[in-house]
């Protein structure tokens, strides 16, 4: 373990908090942003995550590719209610729906995330290819994972004013939870946004 990396990583945790905040108080769920990955810090997940540092990408894979699992993520996902893996339980008919709270408070999560490991190369077209390309192998709620798949889609097409409002984001929940449930429908897949690298993509 590098002592700089401590330093690298609680700098990267602050970033990332930072815009997700920013993110959450367009979004009008202020506390959330407060809150959000106060478990990072905790020495469950904090040294792990020093250990496995990537700087470019989450510490969470590198940690699955050394030692088989990450004991930093189990620890997070069991007590952050924005990620989908939260809400999974292997006993219920149905993987339960994310509140509207937290599933606001994931779309600022993803956006947040992607900004703050791309850097510079990030733009518009990215949250929703690492979704589709990562995040929609989880067997999340329908509702819930075609809500998410449907914000970033259209952050993609439209740029970040017009997802990242309670007006939009309200309206597309209810719209969205509305419908009847159907697990086989969890994307909105536009072939035009792939792929993201191809095109040089909104800025933010």
């Amino acid at each position: 373990m590098k002592i700089t990396n401590i330093f690298r990583h609680f700098a990267l945790i602050c970033r990332h908090k930072h815009r997700v905040f920013v993110n959450t108080v367009k979004c009008g769920i202020v506390w959330r942003g407060l809150v959000h990955d106060l478990s990072k810090f905790s020495p469950a997940e904090f040294f792990e995550s020093v250990k496995y540092y990537q700087g470019n990408r989450s510490p969470i894979g590198a940690a699955r590719r050394a030692v088989g699992v990450s004991c930093a993520w189990l620890h997070h996902k069991g007590r952050n209610k924005h990620h989908i893996e939260y809400w999974l339980d292997g006993d219920c008919a149905v993987t339960p729906e994310m509140p509207y709270v937290y599933a606001v408070e994931c779309i600022c999560d993803k956006i947040a995330a992607t900004k703050t490991y791309a850097g510079a190369a990030y733009h518009d077209g990215l949250p929703i290819h690492h979704f589709r390309t990562y995040g929609n192998k989880v067997e999340g709620n329908p509702h819930t994972m075609l809500f998410v798949d449907t914000v970033l889609a259209d952050l993609a097409k439209y740029g970040e004013k017009h997802v990242l409002n309670k007006a939009y984001l309200r309206a597309a929940y209810d719209r969205i939870h509305a419908m009847p449930l159907d697990p086989t429908v969890r994307t909105v897949r536009d072939d035009s946004l792939f792929p993201c690298e191809a095109r040089e993509g909104r800025k933010a």
